[in-house]
């Protein structure tokens, strides 16, 4: 399912114009992603967790020329998903 379908179902299951649940999308999308580069996570209960993951610092290696890259600590993001919603999909038999 891509973006377009979910702005599509939401308004189907809403009644609220494509554009409208299109804006409020949106929206969201780029409040996750201010919150995560503030350092901030995002927790939307029941559904799961927005994060920011630290790695460590390590030596790369390109295997090709046979020298060592050092690769800095840096942030990334996650999501980990809620024990309900994990369950939920869990328990779902998806047709073949």
């Amino acid at each position: 399912m891509r973006k377009a379908d979910i702005v599509t179902r939401v308004s189907e299951l809403t009644g609220v114009p494509k554009v409208d649940v299109l804006v409020a999308l949106e929206a969201f999308f780029k409040e996750v992603k201010t919150s995560l580069k503030q350092g901030e996570n995002v927790y939307v209960r029941g559904f799961g967790s927005f994060i920011v993951k630290k790695r460590a610092k390590k030596i790369g290696r390109n295997i090709k020329r046979g020298t060592s890259i050092e690769i800095p600590e840096h942030f990334i993001p996650a999501f980990k998903p809620a024990k309900t919603f994990m369950d939920a999909v869990k328990n779902t038999k998806i047709p073949s």
